[in-house]
């Protein structure tokens, strides 16, 4: 599966000289993963091939379908082709303990989208909030602030798909003494989260406590949102939060972090988590 993450293709060089040269490029591979839940398609969404059974996990842990491994029976590929006849690994059906209801028919979806999102099109914040299973984040932990200034440093070596093309984002899970415990890269940012929270669901770690979640990207509702799902108390992003993000990050009772460069930072919400 690792071998589909990346794709090379001819692209033509064009320089302010207006001369040009052929080369070879390597990009990102996109494709569709459709989603189903008990045999019943329940989303698509567009992602990088690789770790898809921790994407699967992690985007029902971001519905609040489930927020235990117990919840989760098994994971398979279920068959499929392209057009030249070889297997596309591009389905995935997560079949659910009998005690745990199924998603409501009401969010199910038949589109495809660019990342998964879920929740985020309720009409409040509280009705995450209520929704949130491990509820509001009552972690009494510090984190220095030169530790979470170093973050990004730490997510960047650990990059391997973007150092090939350039075209990914990343989400790394960080624990209270700044050692990496896991790090997910997805053409979604949403998706390379969802693979952070679904690794930690299959590994037995719900609700995060303790940890910090570090995104390569800006902070948006969603991204909050799906942290509040899994029980993280500390986001931190390297660009901007949107002011949905601030909003539901108070709610949540979370820290939020944002332009997270060069050691320095912003704390938008639950600064007192962080120590001089």
């Amino acid at each position: 599966m690792a071998g589909r993450l990346t794709r090379r293709t001819r692209v033509t060089r064009f320089d302010p000289a207006g001369t040009t040269v052929e080369r070879e490029d390597t990009l990102a591979v996109e494709e569709p993963l459709e989603i189903r839940v008990n045999g019943r398609s329940f989303s698509v969404t567009m992602r990088s091939p690789g770790d898809d059974f921790d994407l699967v996990a992690g985007f029902l842990v971001s519905e609040g379908v489930i927020w235990s491994a117990e919840q989760l029976v098994s994971l398979r590929f279920c068959a499929g082709t392209d057009e030249n006849g070889l297997q596309t690994f591009n389905v995935v059906d997560a079949q659910l303990s009998p005690e745990t209801a199924p998603p409501d028919l009401s969010l199910e979806r038949h589109v495809y989208t660019s990342s998964s999102c879920g929740i985020c099109g309720t009409a409040s914040i509280e009705a995450v909030e209520k929704a949130a299973h491990f509820g509001h984040s009552n972690d009494d932990r510090t984190w220095s602030a030169t530790l979470i200034g170093s973050l990004p440093d730490r997510l960047r070596e650990h990059q391997k798909v973007f150092d090939r093309t350039g075209g990914v984002h990343a989400a790394g899970l960080f624990d209270a003494a700044g050692k990496l415990l896991c790090l997910r890269e997805d053409v979604g940012r949403h998706n390379a989260v969802d693979k952070v929270v679904g690794w930690a669901l299959r590994e037995g770690r719900l609700p995060l406590a303790g940890t910090t979640l570090q995104v390569s990207g800006r902070a948006s509702f969603e991204l909050v949102q799906k942290a509040h799902m899994a029980g993280i108390p500390v986001l931190a992003a390297v660009s901007a939060p949107s002011s949905l993000a601030v909003e539901h990050a108070e709610v949540a009772g979370m820290t939020l972090v944002g332009f997270s460069r060069g050691g320095a930072f912003n704390a938008y919400a639950g600064a007192h988590r962080i120590t001089e």
